[in-house]
């Protein structure tokens, strides 16, 4: 049996002696979503077989297999399958106006091209830095940024999502930079510099309400609950903790080594704070105060 996690939902498809045999599948969101998989089907020998498969965890999944009736196989005993009550109230609320607001999968659907679009950015800086130089990297990144501005203009499908603007002005003063101090150092640094110039400019967006920068970085979030102003303030503070652990690394590593960390460790640095950035955002850490 294969199940298939999508964007879109669930798939399995039900295998037997090589052939399909039985499919099932469900949306990401709504009512269906939580069900179970139900896939039957008939064994050479004439018997019945019904498969149920489903979420035992957020990221495992179970099945169960019956055959004329009678348990055969579980493949977690004495795990019941079924979606985690908090996720299935997250699913739930997503698509349930008569529900609190909260998780919204199809955010990241709708901005896949975007994200995959800010990735690749990520590395094509990296790749230009090992085969030429920092600086280098910096003025290429700067040009494919203005050159995706451009090719905004005659493309329907959104390449740069809600912080199009914000982004290539931040490309641009990397580059400024880049040109402005042409050794390895400064354009290290460059990027605890523009951090905190972000970081300044998410922390005024916040607490002025969030109305530019946070709505739209909110654009990104599966979430539908998220408060902008609080989720600007949280996201300029891990910008000038990330500033700072950015200068660390320049002046106490070699360029190699903050050539990997810059391109990678600090991602999953950042995204252990981003989420709890998330939960203030939303209300769950520190909660907002009624009246």
């Amino acid at each position: 049996m294969v199940f298939t996690v999508r964007l879109s939902g669930l798939d399995s498809i039900l295998y037997v002696d090589g052939e399909a045999v039985a499919e099932d599948s469900t949306p990401a969101a709504g009512l269906e979503a939580v069900r179970n998989h139900r896939l039957a089907a008939r064994l050479p020998d004439g018997s019945a077989i019904d498969v149920e498969a489903g979420y035992i965890s957020w990221v495992n999944v179970g099945i169960s297999v019956r055959r004329d009736g009678y348990l055969v196989h579980q493949s977690h005993p004495g795990r019941t399958i079924a979606y985690p009550e908090r996720a299935r109230e997250m699913v739930l609320n997503a698509k349930d106006p008569q529900l609190p607001p909260g998780y919204d999968p199809g955010v990241l659907s709708r901005n896949k091209v975007p994200i995959l679009v800010d990735v690749a950015l990520g590395l094509l800086f990296y790749v230009v830095a090992k085969l030429t130089d920092l600086s280098t990297a910096a003025l290429v990144g700067a040009a494919a940024g203005l050159a995706l501005v451009l090719v905004q203009r005659f493309v329907k499908v959104d390449l740069l999502g809600g912080l199009a603007l914000f982004g290539v002005f931040m490309l641009l003063v990397s580059a400024g930079l880049a040109l402005l101090f042409q050794d390895d150092m400064a354009v290290k640094l460059r990027t605890s510099i523009v951090g905190v110039i972000s970081a300044i400019l998410f922390l005024g967006d916040g607490l002025l309400g969030g109305n530019r920068l946070g709505k739209g970085l909110c654009r990104y979030l599966p979430y539908s609950d998220i408060d902008p102003g609080r989720l600007g303030i949280g996201m300029g503070t891990v910008g000038l903790l990330m500033a700072a652990l950015n200068y660390a690394v320049a002046k106490l590593a070699s360029t190699s080594a903050w050539l990997f960390y810059s391109t990678f460790v600090d991602f999953f640095l950042m995204m252990g704070l981003i989420i709890l950035v998330f939960r203030y955002a939303r209300g769950q850490m520190f909660a907002r105060h009624q009246g």
